[in-house]
């Protein structure tokens, strides 16, 4: 890319003459003789913290201050309001591709893309190529939610815990605040930094992780949070896959209001059908794909030719740098727009969730999309033994339970018994001293 080329906006024939060029050219990001190491099924945790008294706390607010959050954050307190479908999300990541960070449903590929979830969010002060990048010298924890709280630094250290590997606030000492704080600016601040740390990037459950502040600290500054919720939502979910049983640390409620819609039509939709955009990003300066940075690490995202996660450490500041020239491509008409090389190449690619093309066994999307719901009823199987296998612990605890009030019982009448028999005592040897000095 040329020098001083600053946001260039690309005819879509030229950008698809470019794509298939680069592939011929470089090939895939896969290492020659890659074999996919995944468990055939995932076991992913989806818990969730508990929303509700963020949910009473926003209903309780007047317009004039839900007014004063969305205008300053976007449309973040709808996160609040959607139901997390753990049977579906387990089902939508048996479909995770890690090695093009993509879910592939047989010929069909999806993922969420900056403009989707930039529109889901709606954040009006954001600038959409001012990305988040962690500075090599930031201000501490203390310092940053001292300037968010406006508490003063001894309220602040009282607070602050350690959990793991890193430092976090509990939710419930944020959680007064809003309730008590006398300033409306704050109070909102407390509470969308809440959402980021319970919901966005949900770490410690009931806390709010350290690095969560500094990305909220920089959003007045105009960054956009989104590549780094589409970086931390792709990462694990790799994680998830590769270690076969994990905890998913995204944002799931983002993912889903992206994903369901697609299923509500009787003709599975490949794209949002409530956005289509004039341009997509598909490109930053000299590389032929977008570096995602997260505030827990980086990935590559191609909606073009989906790329492997690069390394974060090495090139943060050249990945950081790279959002200053940004590449996009304009969008034609509806319609189909693949060609037969890329069919080509998709059939011959080697995916880390699929096994080896077999002509005979490949599936339609609706066969895929069938399998899905196949995995979700597994799910369902496996949660209803569970349940059982816990229903019979519970009577047996209830059974052990009403014994135990049995017995306690029984001591008790022993007890009472024991006290009359002492109080029987003590009233005859009172009548033996009161015999012993009449005599």
């Amino acid at each position: 890319m040329e020098k001083g080329l600053l946001d260039k906006v690309e005819d879509n024939a030229a950008v698809r003459i470019w794509a298939e060029m680069t592939q011929r050219e470089k090939g895939d990001s896969l290492i020659e003789g890659h074999m996919s190491e995944l468990w055939d099924f995932t076991r992913i945790s989806v818990v969730q913290n508990d929303l509700r008294e963020m949910r009473e706390i926003w209903d309780q607010w007047d317009n004039e201050t839900k007014q004063l959050l969305y205008c300053n954050y976007g449309d973040l307190p709808y996160l609040l309001s959607v139901k997390v479908d753990k049977y579906l999300f387990r089902a939508l990541a048996q479909f995770w591709n890690p090695a093009y960070s993509c879910f592939t449903f047989g010929k069909v590929d999806l993922t969420p893309t900056v403009e989707e979830y930039t529109t889901l969010l709606r954040c009006p002060k954001i600038q959409v190529d001012k990305v988040y990048s962690r500075a090599a010298n930031v201000p501490t924890l203390l310092k940053k939610l001292m300037n968010i709280t406006g508490m003063s630094e001894q309220w602040v250290t009282a607070r602050i815990q350690q959990k793991g590997d890193s430092k976090c606030i509990p939710w419930k000492s944020l959680r007064d605040l809003v309730i008590v704080h006398p300033d409306m600016k704050k109070r909102v601040d407390i509470f969308t930094l809440g959402i980021y740390g319970l919901v966005i990037f949900p770490k410690a459950l009931g806390h709010i992780d350290e690095v969560v502040s500094d990305l909220f600290d920089r959003l007045s500054k105009g960054v956009t949070p989104v590549s780094a919720i589409l970086a931390k939502t792709f990462r694990s979910l790799t994680e998830c896959r590769r270690a076969g049983e994990r905890r998913f640390i995204g944002c799931a409620q983002l993912l889903l209001a992206w994903f369901q819609p697609l299923l509500e039509n009787e003709d599975i939709e490949w794209r949002a059908p409530w956005l289509i955009p004039d341009e997509i990003l598909y490109r930053c300066r000299e590389f032929d794909w977008v570096p995602l940075l997260g505030i827990w690490g980086a990935v590559r995202y191609a909606p073009l030719l989906v790329s492997r996660q690069d390394n974060y450490k090495n090139r943060v500041r050249e990945m950081s740098n790279a959002w200053n020239q940004t590449r996009r491509m304009k969008i034609l008409a509806v319609g189909p727009s693949i060609t037969p090389e890329y069919s080509q190449w998709h059939n011959q690619r080697v995916n880390d969730n699929i096994s080896v093309s077999n002509p005979k066994t490949t599936r339609s999307l609706e066969e895929h999309l069938q399998v899905l719901l196949s995995e979700i009823e597994i799910i369902k199987q496996d949660f209803e033994k569970r349940s059982l296998e816990l229903g019979k612990k519970i009577e047996q605890l209830e059974e052990e339970k009403m014994q135990l009030g049995l017995d306690v019982d029984i001591q008790r009448l022993e007890a009472g018994k024991l006290r009359k028999g002492k109080n029987k005592a003590e009233e005859d040897l009172d009548s033996l001293k009161t015999d012993y000095k009449k005599l």
